[in-house]
């Protein structure tokens, strides 16, 4: 493989990618608890480099807070992704919605659930949250 010309005219021997894990801007509240990706592996048993997979299939969201990249502490039951999480998000992102968007949906307060889609994700009301997420997408 020919070397390839670095900046500034050296010259390099391979060219190596940096995998970048997925994540958006904080647009939380500084109030909704997070944890950091070493916790989210350890939390669901798996490797940190399975974790990264999790965020860029779309089976979670991270944000960037502090320096750190983090996910919402609500997105898990114990040691497991929100059952419904993973297809929310996919049904938002597939109707044009950014991860950002994504987020401030979920945690926006809505007095006919009550309290925010992302808490109605762990009981009875996620199959409604899931129901107005395709009315939005569509």
């Amino acid at each position: 493989m020919p070397g390839v010309v670095m900046p500034g005219g050296s010259r390099g021997s391979s060219l190596v990618a940096v995998s970048r894990v997925p994540h958006c801007d904080d647009v939380l509240s500084a109030d909704v608890e997070t944890v950091d990706l070493p916790e989210v592996s350890e939390r669901l048993g798996i490797p940190v480099t399975r974790v990264h997979d999790l965020l860029r299939e779309g089976a979670l969201i991270a944000i960037r807070r502090g320096g750190v990249v983090v996910v919402p502490e609500v997105f898990f039951d114990d040691d497991e992704v929100v059952r419904f999480l993973p297809g929310l998000v996919s049904v938002l992102r597939d109707g044009g919605y950014q991860d950002d968007e994504i987020l401030k949906w979920l945690f926006r307060e809505d007095d006919s659930l009550p309290g925010t889609p992302a808490d109605a994700l762990h009981g009875h009301r996620a199959r409604e949250v899931i129901r107005r997420a395709q009315a939005m997408a569509f």
